[in-house]
């Protein structure tokens, strides 16, 4: 979309600030906060905060809250993009103060990722007791990109992201990406992942999987990674993720098959164990969804015993607005896996 002369003069004027500009070239590299943007320019709050409202008023960033924390970046949509974009392009590498700034930029991802990875390593144990109850995580990650394709995708929503492992699954598949947890120690370690891997095109924010914190029919593909069976009401998670998705996109539910493990419940809070094909399909063709395909993912040989099978659910809007007629679901196909 082009400007009119009127805003593109004031989009430059705001860019062109010499503090401004640092502060996009810093959100341009991830998500950042207030005081991460004081430590590394060395200015004050309020004259920092200052900076960022005048910058969101332009449309060249975009702030989200978390929790007491306000984390802003430099906004990957609209019309004023492409030119912020061009703007940070045209910058000069060797420039000493972006230099600098990059410098201590680096500094506090160090410190982020080693927060993270305190965090990640208290839990690490308990991680791995449940990773060797079910089919290889590689397993799943393959299984996941020959379900999705090799077709280019807009715009992917991740709920429960955790660590960040389906942004990073499919980085080379987006133009932009958004995880949403409600651990903010969780979003921490999937933030340094992101930050490790050089993915500057996701984010990831804090919100309520129920209540989601992004617009309605936005994103072409959803993905729900072994979430529901720590929620009470699952179907709900799901309605709330329909939501979201837009015409003809897909909806990816990874969850474990119905299992007997009933210590999970108090040893690791799952409120459900496991679910069965016909419930979840039968959640989605409620909203409207088509299941295209459902597949069983069933721990190998070597695997410890008593081991779970790990299910994928792979459904898609209808390619009309909602409300307008749709067609009948198609019957799902289901296959199983043994790696």
């Amino acid at each position: 979309m082009a400007l009119g002369l009127d805003k593109l003069v004031d989009v430059l004027k705001t860019a062109g600030e010499p503090t401004r500009f640092r502060l996009l070239a810093l959100l341009s590299a991830g998500d950042l906060t207030v005081s991460d943007l004081t430590e590394i320019l060395g200015q004050s709050q309020p004259r920092i905060s200052r900076h960022l409202k005048l910058l969101s008023e332009e449309g060249l960033v975009e702030r989200y809250q978390e929790g007491a924390w306000a984390y802003f970046r430099l906004k990957q949509d609209g019309a004023v993009s492409p030119l912020a974009r061009l703007l940070l392009e045209a910058a000069g590498s060797q420039d000493p103060v972006l230099l600098r700034d990059g410098e201590r930029l680096a500094e506090v991802k160090r410190v982020r990722a080693e927060r993270a990875q305190a965090y990640f390593s208290r839990n690490a144990a308990e991680w791995d007791e449940l990773r060797r109850l079910h089919v290889s995580d590689t397993a799943v990650e393959e299984a996941l990109l020959r379900l999705v394709g090799p077709e280019p995708i807009d715009a992917l929503l991740d709920l429960g992201t955790g660590t960040g492992l389906i942004l990073q699954l499919f980085e080379n598949l987006y133009r932009r990406a958004v995880g949403i947890d409600a651990s903010r120690d969780m979003l921490a370690v999937a933030r340094a992942n992101l930050d490790r891997t050089g993915i500057m095109k996701a984010s990831v924010r804090q919100g309520d999987i129920f209540n989601l914190p992004v617009e309605a029919g936005d994103f072409d593909l959803v993905t729900i990674h072994q979430v529901l069976h720590f929620l009470d009401q699952p179907e709900r998670a799901i309605a709330e993720a329909a939501k979201v998705v837009r015409p003809n996109g897909r909806l990816i539910i990874v969850d474990l098959a119905p299992h007997a493990l009933d210590y999970l419940r108090e040893e690791h809070a799952h409120l459900r164990l496991g679910f069965s094909h016909q419930t979840v399909t039968e959640w989605l063709e409620k909203l409207g969804l088509t299941v295209e395909q459902v597949i069983d993912l069933q721990p190998g040989a070597k695997a410890e015993a008593p081991a779970l099978t790990v299910t994928i659910w792979l459904a898609r809007a209808a390619a009309v607005p909602a409300g307008a007629e749709m067609s009948a679901p198609r019957k799902s196909l289901v296959s199983e896996v043994a790696p």
